[in-house]
Protein backbone atom coordinates (compact mmCIF):
# COMPACT_ATOMS: atom_id res chain seq x y z
CA UNK A 1 0.00 0.00 0.00
CA UNK A 2 1.54 3.28 -0.96
CA UNK A 3 1.17 7.00 0.83
CA UNK A 4 1.54 10.17 -0.56
CA UNK A 5 3.23 11.84 2.65
CA UNK A 6 3.75 15.63 2.48
CA UNK A 7 6.24 17.78 4.02
CA UNK A 8 5.50 20.05 6.17
CA UNK A 9 7.48 22.91 7.98
CA UNK A 10 9.66 21.79 11.11
CA UNK A 11 7.56 25.04 12.96
CA UNK A 12 4.50 23.10 12.33
CA UNK A 13 5.58 20.38 14.66
CA UNK A 14 7.87 19.56 16.94
CA UNK A 15 7.12 15.56 16.39
CA UNK A 16 10.19 13.63 14.24
CA UNK A 17 10.27 12.95 10.64
CA UNK A 18 9.85 8.85 10.75
CA UNK A 19 13.16 7.09 9.75
CA UNK A 20 13.74 6.93 6.21
CA UNK A 21 12.02 9.84 4.98
CA UNK A 22 14.82 12.31 5.05
CA UNK A 23 15.08 15.59 2.47
CA UNK A 24 17.42 13.13 0.21
CA UNK A 25 14.68 10.59 -0.12
CA UNK A 26 12.38 13.58 -1.01
CA UNK A 27 14.34 14.99 -3.90
CA UNK A 28 14.12 11.60 -6.08
CA UNK A 29 11.40 10.51 -8.33
CA UNK A 30 10.97 6.66 -9.30
CA UNK A 31 9.01 6.15 -12.12
CA UNK A 32 7.47 2.46 -11.20
CA UNK A 33 7.23 2.18 -7.48
CA UNK A 34 7.35 -1.33 -6.25
CA UNK A 35 4.08 -2.60 -4.45
CA UNK A 36 4.35 -1.81 -0.76
CA UNK A 37 6.32 1.00 -1.25
CA UNK A 38 5.32 4.54 -1.35
CA UNK A 39 6.25 7.23 -3.47
CA UNK A 40 6.79 11.32 -2.80
CA UNK A 41 6.30 13.30 -5.67
CA UNK A 42 9.20 15.97 -4.98
CA UNK A 43 10.05 19.71 -6.53
CA UNK A 44 10.67 19.38 -10.72
CA UNK A 45 7.99 16.71 -11.11
CA UNK A 46 10.19 14.21 -9.56
CA UNK A 47 8.92 11.07 -7.89
CA UNK A 48 11.10 9.44 -4.82
CA UNK A 49 9.35 5.77 -4.15
CA UNK A 50 10.23 4.24 -0.39
CA UNK A 51 9.09 1.89 1.56
CA UNK A 52 7.13 2.32 4.40
CA UNK A 53 7.64 0.22 7.55
CA UNK A 54 4.15 -0.65 8.77
CA UNK A 55 4.98 0.33 12.24
CA UNK A 56 5.17 3.59 10.73
CA UNK A 57 1.80 4.25 9.29
CA UNK A 58 0.88 4.50 12.45
CA UNK A 59 2.86 7.45 12.99
CA UNK A 60 2.10 8.97 9.89
CA UNK A 61 -1.91 8.67 10.22
CA UNK A 62 -1.39 10.91 13.78
CA UNK A 63 0.99 13.00 11.97
CA UNK A 64 -1.58 13.85 9.65
CA UNK A 65 -5.09 14.19 12.48
CA UNK A 66 -2.71 16.50 14.21
CA UNK A 67 -2.17 18.55 11.53
CA UNK A 68 -5.23 18.79 10.90
CA UNK A 69 -6.34 19.54 14.44
CA UNK A 70 -4.06 22.47 14.37
CA UNK A 71 -5.82 24.14 11.63
CA UNK A 72 -8.94 23.47 13.13
CA UNK A 73 -7.48 24.96 16.57
CA UNK A 74 -6.24 27.83 14.43
CA UNK A 75 -9.33 28.58 12.67
CA UNK A 76 -11.12 28.44 16.34
CA UNK A 77 -8.90 30.62 18.26
CA UNK A 78 -9.15 33.18 14.99
CA UNK A 79 -13.01 32.64 15.48
CA UNK A 80 -12.55 33.29 19.20
CA UNK A 81 -10.39 36.04 18.81
CA UNK A 82 -12.82 37.68 16.97
CA UNK A 83 -15.61 36.90 19.38
CA UNK A 84 -13.49 38.93 21.81
CA UNK A 85 -12.82 41.62 20.00
CA UNK A 86 -16.92 41.67 19.30
CA UNK A 87 -17.22 41.46 23.22
CA UNK A 88 -14.72 43.81 23.96
CA UNK A 89 -16.17 46.48 21.72
CA UNK A 90 -19.72 46.02 23.03
CA UNK A 91 -18.43 46.11 26.45
CA UNK A 92 -16.63 49.34 26.12
CA UNK A 93 -20.08 50.62 24.55
CA UNK A 94 -21.81 50.02 27.80
CA UNK A 95 -19.30 51.04 29.84
CA UNK A 96 -19.49 54.37 27.42
CA UNK A 97 -23.53 54.07 28.01
CA UNK A 98 -23.52 54.01 31.77
CA UNK A 99 -20.71 56.66 31.98
CA UNK A 100 -22.89 58.89 29.86
CA UNK A 101 -25.93 57.99 32.09
CA UNK A 102 -24.09 58.08 35.40
CA UNK A 103 -23.36 61.67 34.21
CA UNK A 104 -26.55 62.47 33.29
CA UNK A 105 -27.88 61.40 36.66
CA UNK A 106 -25.15 63.49 38.41
CA UNK A 107 -26.32 66.56 36.43
CA UNK A 108 -29.60 66.11 37.11
CA UNK A 109 -29.41 65.53 40.89
CA UNK A 110 -27.25 68.50 40.83
CA UNK A 111 -29.98 70.74 39.04
CA UNK A 112 -32.59 69.59 41.51
CA UNK A 113 -30.33 70.13 44.39
CA UNK A 114 -30.00 73.65 42.88
CA UNK A 115 -33.85 73.54 43.03
CA UNK A 116 -34.43 72.45 46.06
CA UNK A 117 -31.74 74.80 47.56
CA UNK A 118 -33.52 78.02 46.13
CA UNK A 119 -37.04 77.52 47.01
CA UNK A 120 -38.32 79.59 49.14
CA UNK A 121 -39.72 77.39 51.18
CA UNK A 122 -38.64 74.90 53.44
CA UNK A 123 -38.50 71.07 52.79
CA UNK A 124 -37.84 68.35 55.17
CA UNK A 125 -38.04 64.88 55.03
CA UNK A 126 -38.87 62.55 58.15
CA UNK A 127 -38.54 59.36 58.39
CA UNK A 128 -40.53 57.01 60.20
CA UNK A 129 -38.31 57.00 63.30
CA UNK A 130 -38.94 60.82 63.40
CA UNK A 131 -35.36 61.37 62.42
CA UNK A 132 -34.58 64.50 59.80
CA UNK A 133 -32.99 62.49 56.98
CA UNK A 134 -32.76 65.57 54.61
CA UNK A 135 -33.87 69.33 54.61
CA UNK A 136 -33.01 72.77 52.42
CA UNK A 137 -31.03 75.92 53.34
CA UNK A 138 -34.53 77.33 53.79
CA UNK A 139 -35.36 74.94 56.38
CA UNK A 140 -32.69 75.39 57.56
CA UNK A 141 -32.98 78.97 58.24
CA UNK A 142 -36.64 78.58 59.09
CA UNK A 143 -36.02 75.79 62.16
CA UNK A 144 -32.76 77.33 63.44
CA UNK A 145 -30.61 74.25 62.97
CA UNK A 146 -28.12 75.78 64.14
CA UNK A 147 -29.10 76.40 67.27
CA UNK A 148 -30.87 73.28 67.78
CA UNK A 149 -28.69 70.66 66.77
CA UNK A 150 -25.50 72.58 68.48
CA UNK A 151 -25.39 69.29 70.49
CA UNK A 152 -27.06 66.66 68.87
CA UNK A 153 -25.37 66.88 65.75
CA UNK A 154 -24.77 63.41 64.53
CA UNK A 155 -28.65 63.14 64.91
CA UNK A 156 -31.13 65.42 63.81
CA UNK A 157 -34.74 64.35 65.00
CA UNK A 158 -38.47 66.13 65.32
CA UNK A 159 -38.27 65.31 69.45
CA UNK A 160 -34.89 68.00 69.48
CA UNK A 161 -37.29 70.89 68.15
CA UNK A 162 -38.49 73.73 69.77
CA UNK A 163 -41.53 72.96 72.14
CA UNK A 164 -43.97 75.16 69.87
CA UNK A 165 -42.94 73.39 66.55
CA UNK A 166 -43.35 69.49 67.89
CA UNK A 167 -46.91 69.43 68.40
CA UNK A 168 -47.51 71.85 64.98
CA UNK A 169 -45.57 68.74 62.99
CA UNK A 170 -47.19 66.29 64.60
CA UNK A 171 -50.94 67.61 64.45
CA UNK A 172 -49.79 68.09 60.83
CA UNK A 173 -48.71 64.57 60.17
CA UNK A 174 -52.10 63.19 61.91
CA UNK A 175 -54.46 65.44 59.73
CA UNK A 176 -54.51 67.12 56.15
CA UNK A 177 -54.05 70.26 54.48
CA UNK A 178 -51.97 73.10 55.63
CA UNK A 179 -51.57 73.89 59.37
CA UNK A 180 -50.50 77.69 60.23
CA UNK A 181 -49.17 78.58 64.22
CA UNK A 182 -47.57 81.06 66.07
CA UNK A 183 -44.26 80.22 67.44
CA UNK A 184 -43.28 83.53 68.48
CA UNK A 185 -44.20 86.93 69.50
CA UNK A 186 -43.08 88.04 65.76
CA UNK A 187 -43.13 84.34 64.03
CA UNK A 188 -45.92 82.54 62.33
CA UNK A 189 -45.46 79.39 60.61
CA UNK A 190 -47.45 77.28 58.08
CA UNK A 191 -46.62 73.61 57.42
CA UNK A 192 -48.17 71.00 55.14
CA UNK A 193 -47.36 67.13 54.66
CA UNK A 194 -46.94 64.37 52.01
CA UNK A 195 -46.28 60.80 52.51
CA UNK A 196 -43.34 59.39 50.18
CA UNK A 197 -44.85 56.64 47.40
CA UNK A 198 -41.98 54.60 47.43
CA UNK A 199 -41.01 54.51 50.89
CA UNK A 200 -44.95 53.17 51.26
CA UNK A 201 -45.68 55.69 53.30
CA UNK A 202 -43.62 55.33 56.22
CA UNK A 203 -41.47 58.30 55.85
CA UNK A 204 -42.96 62.20 55.09
CA UNK A 205 -41.78 65.13 53.31
CA UNK A 206 -43.37 68.32 55.01
CA UNK A 207 -43.31 71.81 53.38
CA UNK A 208 -42.52 75.07 55.78
CA UNK A 209 -43.59 78.57 54.74
CA UNK A 210 -42.75 81.81 56.99
CA UNK A 211 -45.84 83.55 56.86
CA UNK A 212 -44.80 86.44 59.36
CA UNK A 213 -44.46 88.76 57.09
CA UNK A 214 -48.26 87.77 55.39
CA UNK A 215 -49.56 87.79 59.34
CA UNK A 216 -48.31 91.33 59.74
CA UNK A 217 -50.05 92.84 56.65
CA UNK A 218 -53.00 91.10 57.46
CA UNK A 219 -53.02 92.59 61.30
CA UNK A 220 -52.13 96.12 59.65
CA UNK A 221 -54.86 96.06 57.29
CA UNK A 222 -57.58 94.47 60.23
CA UNK A 223 -55.95 97.66 63.04
CA UNK A 224 -56.38 100.37 59.47
CA UNK A 225 -60.11 99.04 59.04
CA UNK A 226 -60.64 99.66 62.89
CA UNK A 227 -59.04 103.37 62.85
CA UNK A 228 -60.78 104.28 59.62
CA UNK A 229 -64.52 102.98 61.04
CA UNK A 230 -63.28 104.37 64.40
CA UNK A 231 -61.97 107.77 63.07
CA UNK A 232 -65.30 108.03 61.19
CA UNK A 233 -67.36 107.22 64.50
CA UNK A 234 -65.23 109.68 66.41
CA UNK A 235 -65.78 112.35 63.98
CA UNK A 236 -69.66 111.89 63.96
CA UNK A 237 -69.73 111.75 68.15
CA UNK A 238 -67.16 114.88 68.17
CA UNK A 239 -69.17 116.96 65.82
CA UNK A 240 -72.74 115.91 68.16
CA UNK A 241 -70.56 116.47 71.29
CA UNK A 242 -68.51 119.54 70.39
CA UNK A 243 -72.01 122.06 70.17
CA UNK A 244 -73.46 121.20 73.58
CA UNK A 245 -69.38 121.73 75.12
CA UNK A 246 -69.37 125.51 73.67
CA UNK A 247 -72.80 126.33 75.02
CA UNK A 248 -71.63 124.91 78.37
CA UNK A 249 -68.27 126.24 78.63
CA UNK A 250 -70.12 130.32 77.71
CA UNK A 251 -72.81 129.45 80.44
CA UNK A 252 -69.82 128.08 83.11
CA UNK A 253 -67.76 131.40 82.45
CA UNK A 254 -71.00 133.80 82.91
CA UNK A 255 -71.40 131.93 86.16
CA UNK A 256 -67.99 132.64 87.13
CA UNK A 257 -68.37 136.44 86.59
CA UNK A 258 -71.43 136.24 88.68
CA UNK A 259 -71.51 137.06 91.95
CA UNK A 260 -71.78 133.63 94.04
CA UNK A 261 -70.62 132.47 97.60
CA UNK A 262 -67.29 130.98 97.77
CA UNK A 263 -68.51 127.35 97.74
CA UNK A 264 -70.46 128.28 94.64
CA UNK A 265 -67.54 129.40 92.67
CA UNK A 266 -65.95 126.80 93.66
CA UNK A 267 -68.28 124.58 92.26
CA UNK A 268 -68.20 126.37 88.92
CA UNK A 269 -64.44 126.45 89.08
CA UNK A 270 -64.71 122.39 89.39
CA UNK A 271 -67.96 122.74 86.05
CA UNK A 272 -65.16 124.48 84.02
CA UNK A 273 -62.47 121.97 84.97
CA UNK A 274 -64.43 119.21 84.00
CA UNK A 275 -65.52 120.89 80.63
CA UNK A 276 -61.92 121.70 80.05
CA UNK A 277 -60.85 118.13 80.67
CA UNK A 278 -64.41 116.87 78.23
CA UNK A 279 -63.08 119.20 75.42
CA UNK A 280 -59.40 118.14 75.43
CA UNK A 281 -60.46 114.78 75.26
CA UNK A 282 -62.88 115.51 72.06
CA UNK A 283 -59.77 117.66 70.48
CA UNK A 284 -57.72 114.30 71.23
CA UNK A 285 -60.14 111.89 69.50
CA UNK A 286 -60.16 114.39 66.77
CA UNK A 287 -56.39 114.52 66.07
CA UNK A 288 -55.73 111.20 67.02
CA UNK A 289 -57.94 110.01 64.11
CA UNK A 290 -58.36 112.51 61.71
CA UNK A 291 -55.34 114.47 62.49
CA UNK A 292 -54.58 117.09 59.58
CA UNK A 293 -51.02 118.05 58.71
CA UNK A 294 -49.52 120.36 60.95
CA UNK A 295 -49.56 124.16 59.27
CA UNK A 296 -46.09 124.82 59.91
CA UNK A 297 -45.04 128.30 60.51
CA UNK A 298 -42.04 129.95 62.33
CA UNK A 299 -42.71 129.70 66.30
CA UNK A 300 -40.97 131.29 69.12
CA UNK A 301 -40.60 128.17 71.28
CA UNK A 302 -39.63 130.34 74.38
CA UNK A 303 -42.91 132.17 73.62
CA UNK A 304 -45.03 128.91 74.21
CA UNK A 305 -43.25 127.70 77.20
CA UNK A 306 -43.92 130.98 78.92
CA UNK A 307 -48.05 130.80 77.50
CA UNK A 308 -48.10 127.32 78.92
CA UNK A 309 -46.49 128.43 82.22
CA UNK A 310 -49.10 131.06 82.88
CA UNK A 311 -51.95 129.18 81.66
CA UNK A 312 -51.33 126.10 83.98
CA UNK A 313 -50.34 128.91 86.77
CA UNK A 314 -54.25 129.27 88.17
CA UNK A 315 -54.48 125.18 88.01
CA UNK A 316 -51.74 124.68 89.95
CA UNK A 317 -52.91 127.08 92.30
CA UNK A 318 -55.93 125.60 92.90
CA UNK A 319 -54.42 121.99 93.26
CA UNK A 320 -51.90 123.35 95.63
CA UNK A 321 -49.35 122.28 93.22
CA UNK A 322 -45.78 124.58 92.90
CA UNK A 323 -45.00 125.52 89.13
CA UNK A 324 -41.90 126.01 88.30
CA UNK A 325 -40.53 127.24 84.45
CA UNK A 326 -37.14 127.37 82.77
CA UNK A 327 -37.83 128.85 79.86
CA UNK A 328 -33.86 128.47 78.10
CA UNK A 329 -35.63 128.62 74.29
CA UNK A 330 -36.51 132.31 74.22
CA UNK A 331 -35.71 133.77 70.92
CA UNK A 332 -35.40 129.95 69.77
CA UNK A 333 -37.61 129.55 66.24
CA UNK A 334 -39.33 126.47 65.05
CA UNK A 335 -41.49 125.78 62.20
CA UNK A 336 -44.42 124.58 63.73
CA UNK A 337 -47.92 124.16 64.35
CA UNK A 338 -48.09 126.45 67.50
CA UNK A 339 -51.57 125.51 68.28
CA UNK A 340 -50.74 121.91 67.90
CA UNK A 341 -47.31 122.50 70.25
CA UNK A 342 -49.56 124.03 72.49
CA UNK A 343 -51.59 120.87 73.14
CA UNK A 344 -48.60 119.01 73.54
CA UNK A 345 -47.41 120.83 76.18
CA UNK A 346 -50.74 121.44 78.06
CA UNK A 347 -51.38 117.41 77.79
CA UNK A 348 -48.35 116.76 79.31
CA UNK A 349 -48.95 118.62 82.35
CA UNK A 350 -52.32 118.24 82.70
CA UNK A 351 -51.67 114.83 83.28
CA UNK A 352 -49.26 115.74 85.89
CA UNK A 353 -51.29 117.36 87.56
CA UNK A 354 -54.32 114.36 87.33
CA UNK A 355 -51.14 112.17 89.30
CA UNK A 356 -50.95 114.79 92.40
CA UNK A 357 -53.91 115.28 93.82
CA UNK A 358 -52.67 116.07 97.41
CA UNK A 359 -50.19 118.73 95.71
CA UNK A 360 -46.45 118.47 94.58
CA UNK A 361 -44.08 120.07 92.40
CA UNK A 362 -44.41 120.59 88.55
CA UNK A 363 -41.34 122.01 86.28
CA UNK A 364 -41.48 123.37 83.12
CA UNK A 365 -38.06 123.98 81.50
CA UNK A 366 -36.36 124.21 77.89
CA UNK A 367 -33.65 123.90 76.92
CA UNK A 368 -30.87 123.97 74.05
CA UNK A 369 -28.39 121.00 73.77
CA UNK A 370 -26.30 118.98 71.41
CA UNK A 371 -26.95 115.82 69.82
CA UNK A 372 -24.20 113.19 71.51
CA UNK A 373 -24.48 111.36 68.13
CA UNK A 374 -24.45 113.92 65.21
CA UNK A 375 -23.23 116.70 66.52
CA UNK A 376 -26.55 118.77 65.97
CA UNK A 377 -28.56 120.66 68.17
CA UNK A 378 -31.98 120.23 69.39
CA UNK A 379 -35.04 121.74 71.63
CA UNK A 380 -35.66 119.61 74.53
CA UNK A 381 -38.88 120.78 76.66
CA UNK A 382 -39.01 118.59 79.79
CA UNK A 383 -42.24 118.14 82.12
CA UNK A 384 -42.07 116.51 85.14
CA UNK A 385 -43.77 115.84 88.57
CA UNK A 386 -43.41 114.64 91.87
CA UNK A 387 -46.22 112.06 91.63
CA UNK A 388 -46.07 108.35 91.82
CA UNK A 389 -44.01 107.78 88.56
CA UNK A 390 -44.56 105.39 86.21
CA UNK A 391 -43.99 101.83 86.91
CA UNK A 392 -41.16 99.95 84.29
CA UNK A 393 -43.13 97.63 82.90
CA UNK A 394 -45.69 100.34 81.38
CA UNK A 395 -43.16 102.53 80.17
CA UNK A 396 -43.15 100.84 76.24
CA UNK A 397 -47.12 100.50 76.22
CA UNK A 398 -48.00 104.71 77.53
CA UNK A 399 -47.85 106.11 74.18
CA UNK A 400 -50.10 103.48 72.35
CA UNK A 401 -53.75 104.15 72.10
CA UNK A 402 -56.02 103.22 73.87
CA UNK A 403 -53.65 102.67 77.14
CA UNK A 404 -54.29 104.28 80.51
CA UNK A 405 -53.63 103.48 84.05
CA UNK A 406 -56.75 106.16 85.30
CA UNK A 407 -60.02 104.66 85.38
CA UNK A 408 -62.41 106.38 82.56
CA UNK A 409 -59.69 107.69 80.60
CA UNK A 410 -59.27 106.81 76.71
CA UNK A 411 -55.91 106.44 76.71
CA UNK A 412 -55.37 109.04 73.94
CA UNK A 413 -53.55 111.71 75.53
CA UNK A 414 -50.04 110.58 74.86
CA UNK A 415 -50.77 109.28 71.74
CA UNK A 416 -51.88 112.35 70.44
CA UNK A 417 -48.70 114.06 71.44
CA UNK A 418 -45.99 111.37 69.99
CA UNK A 419 -48.28 112.06 66.84
CA UNK A 420 -47.98 115.54 66.88
CA UNK A 421 -44.39 115.49 67.99
CA UNK A 422 -43.67 112.96 65.23
CA UNK A 423 -45.18 115.24 62.84
CA UNK A 424 -42.92 118.14 63.43
CA UNK A 425 -39.70 115.78 62.77
CA UNK A 426 -39.32 115.36 66.45
CA UNK A 427 -39.15 112.65 69.51
CA UNK A 428 -40.91 112.29 72.45
CA UNK A 429 -40.22 110.06 75.35
CA UNK A 430 -41.19 109.42 79.28
CA UNK A 431 -39.15 108.04 81.96
CA UNK A 432 -39.03 107.59 85.75
CA UNK A 433 -37.53 110.29 88.31
CA UNK A 434 -34.88 108.82 90.57
CA UNK A 435 -36.26 111.29 93.17
CA UNK A 436 -39.67 110.80 92.70
CA UNK A 437 -42.31 110.94 89.98
CA UNK A 438 -41.94 111.23 86.15
CA UNK A 439 -40.79 113.21 83.15
CA UNK A 440 -41.83 113.87 79.74
CA UNK A 441 -38.80 115.20 77.26
CA UNK A 442 -39.69 116.53 74.14
CA UNK A 443 -37.03 116.68 71.07
CA UNK A 444 -37.11 119.48 68.35
CA UNK A 445 -34.67 119.43 66.30
CA UNK A 446 -32.79 122.73 65.21
CA UNK A 447 -30.84 123.74 62.28
CA UNK A 448 -28.80 127.00 62.52
CA UNK A 449 -31.35 129.85 61.60
CA UNK A 450 -33.43 128.31 65.07
CA UNK A 451 -30.65 129.32 67.26
CA UNK A 452 -30.49 132.56 68.23
CA UNK A 453 -26.75 134.74 69.24
CA UNK A 454 -25.90 134.21 73.00
CA UNK A 455 -25.90 138.05 73.12
CA UNK A 456 -29.73 137.97 71.60
CA UNK A 457 -30.61 135.01 74.33
CA UNK A 458 -29.22 137.30 76.87
CA UNK A 459 -30.95 140.28 75.97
Amino acid sequence: MAFAVQKLPVAMTSLPMPQGVSDSLLSGFVPNPAPGCDEIEAAGGVTTVFQVLPEEQHLLRAFRSFAETAGSLEHSYGLLRAEVARLHRELEESHAGLARSLEQNRAMRQHLDRILESLPCGVVVVSSSGEITHWNPEAQRILAFEEIFKITAARRALSDLSGELIPLFDATRAGSGEREQQISAERWLAVRQAALAEDNGASSVFILQDISERKRMEQQQARHRREQALAEMSAVLAHEVRNPLGSLELFASLLSEASLSAECQEWVGHLQHGLRTLGATVNNVLHFHGAPPPQRTPVDLGQVLDWAGSFLAPLARRAAVKLVVRNGLRRVVFPGDRPQLEQVLLNLALNSLRVMPDGGTLELEGVVAPDAINGSRFAALTISDTGPGIAPENLAEIFKAGFSTRPGSPGLGLAVCRKIVQQHGGAIAGAVRAEAGASFTVRFPLDETSQPSERERAS
